[in-house]
């Protein structure tokens, strides 16, 4: 790493996925890029991410945000490859599936919804009796309605991703510089600056990928400034020694996204804590229950950790991905919530396309910072 008082092309701030995801498109295509953030690489949010690959889920709210999602997730198997190959790190991507369980009557009807949904749209999909969901998955409990196989969803290890993110970036020629936050971005003569709490930073274009801080730093000229709120949400992470669990399996009060070390992660709260990122008991808890409840052998599992992430969530909650009106220079890309490890892929390519003369994907038209005021 290098000092933070120092000049380049473009500067992202913001070492998350999202962040780690568009410095190494940039730096691939031939940028100068330097990276910025308080934190090291992946230690916000991305670090408490359950890496799920799975727009379709939602379907039945349809709109912007399954358009992106599914588009992103199309470019997975080409974004995997490219990335593995440069780094040289297995980031874990697995396409088996979701598993999504009632637990009450009611949700058979919304389930067989969003398999007509799917079927319109040319997704597989699969309404599944109780038993032939347990077939799928033994460790369910006695009591479930029925579930919704979605085949083509899947995960990747949001932590070992960002690692790759960082190797494939630097491999480049882009540059993490030392730790530090950025407090306040501002147009100047040919270009950007940024003040830090170490010096400050010229650009000739900056990158703002600083996730649920992304609205504590300021942008000269900006009003209001960007919409960005952090949703805490704590994950558990479970050593787990019953039969194996080969798919994402949800239902209405939690996921579980099995790791290939065996262990699972049990996620997530959704909680308006602001920028605390304490555990509580509360939240375990509310977990453990639900965790319990669907899978019995829970109750053999150990506790390995509780995580806790800040998601950046966005009035929408569509994302915030483009130009600033008030600072030239200054490209948005924040405000992805819960969908940042499904996204990284298409918002990294639609930054660097954007910024090194592919023009404005018409994606863009969904996720202009200018929908927010004049940012």
């Amino acid at each position: 790493m290098r000092d933070v008082a120092r000049s380049s092309d473009v500067v992202v701030v913001g070492a998350g996925i999202i962040g780690c995801a568009i410095a190494a498109e940039l730096a691939r295509r031939g940028a100068d890029v330097s990276v910025l953030d308080a934190r090291m690489p992946g230690e916000g949010a991305t670090q408490a991410s359950g890496g799920m690959l799975a727009p379709y889920t939602e379907a039945g709210e349809g709109g912007p945000l399954l358009e992106l999602g599914a588009r992103s997730l199309g470019l997975f198997d080409e974004f995997v490859g490219i990335l593995e190959t440069e780094s040289g790190i297995d980031i874990g991507y697995d396409r088996s599936g979701t598993l999504h369980i009632a637990r009450a009557e009611e949700s058979i009807a919304t389930f067989a919804a969003t398999h007509r949904q799917l079927e319109a749209i040319g997704v597989r999909s699969a309404t599944l009796s109780p038993a032939e969901a347990r077939a799928y998955e033994p460790n369910l409990a006695p009591d479930i309605f029925g579930g919704l196989l979605i085949p083509d969803q899947g995960l990747i290890s949001a932590p070992e991703t960002t690692r790759a993110l960082v190797a494939a970036a630097e491999r480049h020629g882009a540059t993490f510089l030392e730790p530090a936050p950025a407090h306040r971005i501002a147009s100047c003569v040919n270009g950007v600056d940024i003040d830090t709490g170490r010096g400050r930073i010229h650009a000739g274009t900056v990158v703002l990928a600083a996730g649920a801080w992304s609205g504590q730093i300021e942008i000269a000229g900006a009003t209001p400034p960007v919409p960005v709120t952090p949703v805490r949400g704590q994950l558990l992470h479970l050593g787990w020694e019953a039969s194996h669990i080969a798919r994402i399996i949800w239902d209405e009060r939690c996921y579980l996204v099995p790791w290939r070390d065996g262990t699972l992660l049990v996620g997530a709260t959704v909680e308006s804590a602001g920028f605390d990122e304490r555990p509580t008991v509360a939240g375990a808890r509310q977990l453990l229950d639900a965790v319990c409840d669907l899978l019995p052998e829970a109750w053999a599992a150990t506790l390995v950790d509780v995580r806790v992430g800040l998601r950046p969530g966005s009035p929408d909650p569509l994302p915030i991905i483009g130009w600033s009106e008030v600072v030239p220079g200054l490209m948005y890309a924040t405000g992805h919530y819960r969908n940042g490890v499904l996204l990284a892929p298409l918002t990294a390519e639609l930054v660097a396309d954007a910024m090194l003369g592919g023009g404005p994907d018409p994606a863009m038209a969904y996720t202009a910072p200018a929908r927010f005021g004049r940012l």
